[in-house]
């Protein structure tokens, strides 16, 4: 369920921020042994703290996004329900464009550590983790839906964002998420 403030600032208009990228080493570098195909991207990194979505191609930095996340943001994913972005080294496993969202990109969440730290505490780890757009119809609130963390676990950007990061990333690109 959507806060009030982000449905009631459906017809607010915000201009995209951008930031610079800071200078980060991009994960998996040593996964591709040859350059991305053209246009494509290599990696993404995810920095919770920082709420910000970083796209790498051929090791550096092409571009960055501010994000959304799970309404309980801090701390690594521990069960369903828990409004909590996961933490760790996953992989864009599907795409999706008929998703309740404006295009999503599924995270290969729980992998097997997930699921083994769940079953310690006697919880289901949830699932569906996805990279993704505004709820369809809800794509007038723009850039103002990043006032609020609001998503049940997923990393979310504006419709013109994910219609971005949809065109350069394919199955099977590796996704990190930092605290």
């Amino acid at each position: 369920m959507l806060p009030a403030l982000f449905v009631s600032v459906l017809s607010a208009s915000l201009a995209v921020a951008t930031p610079s990228p800071k200078s980060t080493v991009a994960p998996f570098a040593m996964m591709r042994p040859s350059k991305t195909p053209m246009g494509l991207v290599d990696s993404i990194v995810v920095e919770k703290r920082a709420r910000r979505l970083t796209l790498f191609r051929d090791g550096k930095p092409s571009q960055t996004y501010l994000v959304a996340l799970g309404g309980n943001p801090v701390g690594d994913k521990l069960r369903a329900g828990d409004r909590r972005t996961p933490e760790g080294l996953f992989y864009i496993d599907a795409r999706q464009p008929n998703s309740r969202y404006h295009l999503a990109l599924h995270i290969s969440y729980p992998d097997a550590a997930h699921r083994a730290r769940s079953a310690n505490v006697g919880a289901e780890p949830g699932g569906d983790i996805m990279i993704h757009g505004l709820p369809n119809g809800l794509g007038a609130a723009g850039a103002t839906h990043r006032e609020h963390d609001w998503t049940n676990g997923c990393v979310a950007l504006t419709d013109e964002e994910i219609e971005q990061i949809w065109s350069v990333v394919p199955i099977g690109t590796p996704v990190e998420i930092k605290p």
